[in-house]
């Protein structure tokens, strides 16, 4: 009977972190159908507005392998708690601000939330199942996450139509009360087995400083004057946080971001495919809706259900990509994904305001499909491309590094389309078009350049084959 009992309430324990987990997804992307409101109801520029996205994304990808290890050293279960009883206030906040400043500082905080709910469910389910039970744990709440990714747009743009944009925030309170429920019910506190390892502090700390130096100053450059004192100042901030974060972390004994890891090949194509995908769905996220609203003129709600089909080969696609992977090798793959995200952004390119709505879906779809022949098989490339040993270090620097390109490639994103569009807020829908093509012919040439970069690294990688990776 306790074997029962205890079989019972590790599903529901998957149940409670899936949650938690979907959270982090949905709202990740169902802000992007609510920006053309928020701009109208703020009164605010896209410059300004694009910090809703990239302030949640900036602190999430900074934070995610802090907040891990963390999770590791004090509990699992008990930093995700803490994790979700800060994504809900910060939920409630972000409902009820009445200025840009408290919304994307809430936000901030959200995206430091998130990275919680994302690193400790792992943890969590893999703490909770056995080995032969993990492929079905795991697939359960990817799962989870895809349906997040794909329903995100929809439900955005129905909450905003159907009650104003405030809900898109607020819907997640009672989530998060039965996310904490099942949790506290049903799963046992777990920690990491080498405990003797502390969180590198410097690392960190360098890290929190040099990646938001850098995007704010891509961000705000071409408003201050790229040679002006400021921007200069901030540069020299970057540079100097993150080249002793380097110096750091090939000298620390359980660094952030394994450097020595870069030594492989093939895990440095992992990291270019995770790299180039976040980069495009990040800016495409951003761009789509507004051309969606601001040229062709839909509400909300349709612009979310335009953008299903993208999200939706995620979820649908990611089970079968994944037997593929299995047969055929994660490369090839990779390699199709790279083309078929710079064939969305080709297509993408020839948009006006009255392209036919079939070609507009077409091109969605297409991405959809590129980002599921992406998401799954570079993190398994990256796992795969080292011992075993430096698994769970090569997935964290992974998905940093992911976090990072999303984070980057938005800011240089806004910053070209701003260039079409200037610091207005209200955008002619020409000057938008304009912008719009322009971000997807960059988003087009940076992924044949990856794609190319894939081929030479993994062509490169098997001629010399698979390098141990070094202690340290």
């Amino acid at each position: 009977m306790r074997h029962a009992a205890n079989d019972h309430r590790k599903w529901w324990a998957l149940a409670g972190v899936s949650i938690a987990s979907f959270l982090g997804c949905v709202d990740f992307t169902i802000v992007n159908t609510a920006l053309p409101a928020l701009q109208g109801q703020l009164g605010v520029p896209v410059s300004t507005l694009q910090w809703v996205i990239n302030g949640f994304l900036l602190a999430m990808s900074s934070c995610m392998v802090v907040v891990g290890r963390l999770a590791d050293l004090h509990g699992r279960k008990r930093v995700l708690c803490i994790g979700l009883a800060v994504f809900g206030v910060a939920s409630v906040v972000a409902g009820q601000a009445q200025g840009p400043g408290l919304l994307i500082a809430a936000r901030v905080a959200q995206g430091l939330a998130c990275a919680v709910l994302y690193t400790a469910s792992g943890a969590i389910v893999a703490q909770a199942f056995a080995a032969h039970e993990q492929g079905k744990a795991f697939g359960v709440l990817f799962g989870f996450n895809g349906v997040g990714l794909a329903v995100g747009p929809v439900l955005g743009g129905v909450l905003t139509q159907a009650f104003g944009w405030p809900w898109i925030f607020l819907i997640n309170v009672p989530f998060v009360l039965l996310s904490l429920l099942l949790i506290a019910v049903n799963v046992d506190e777990s920690r990491a087995d080498d405990q003797g390892q502390g969180l590198d502090w410097a690392g960190a700390v360098l890290l929190l400083v040099g990646l938001p130096s850098l995007v704010l100053l891509i961000v705000q450059g071409y408003s201050w004057g790229w040679a002006s004192p400021q921007s200069l100042g901030v540069l020299a901030v970057a540079v100097v946080a993150l080249a002793l974060f380097v110096w750091v972390e090939l000298r620390v004994g359980a660094p952030i971001i394994n450097l020595q890891l870069f030594a492989n090949r093939r895990f440095v194509a992992a990291v270019l495919a995770s790299f180039s995908l976040a980069v495009f769905y990040c800016v495409a996220f951003f761009v789509m809706p507004l051309y969606l609203t601001q040229v062709r003129g839909a509400d909300v709600q349709a612009s979310g259900l335009l953008l299903l089909p993208t999200t939706l080969g995620v979820a649908l696609l990611s089970p079968w990509v994944g037997r593929w992977v299995d047969r055929k090798g994660a490369g090839p793959l990779i390699q199709i994904g790279l083309l078929l995200f710079a064939g969305s952004a080709l297509l993408q390119i020839g948009f006006s305001a009255s392209t036919a709505l079939p070609s507009v879906v077409a091109a969605f779809a297409v991405m959809g499909l590129g980002w599921a022949c992406l998401l799954g098989p570079s993190t398994v490339l990256g796992v795969s491309a080292v011992p075993e040993r430096f698994g769970s270090v090569a997935v964290g620097s992974l998905m940093t590094l992911h976090n990072v390109g999303g984070g980057l490639g938005l800011a240089l994103g806004v910053s070209l389309l701003r260039h079409y569009t200037g610091p207005a807020q209200a955008v002619a829908p020409d000057a938008l078009l304009s912008g719009y093509r322009a971000v997807m012919l960059a988003l087009a040439v940076l992924m044949v350049v990856a794609w190319a970069g894939q081929r030479w690294l993994l062509r490169v990688g098997a001629a010399a084959g698979v390098p141990q990776c070094p202690h340290g």
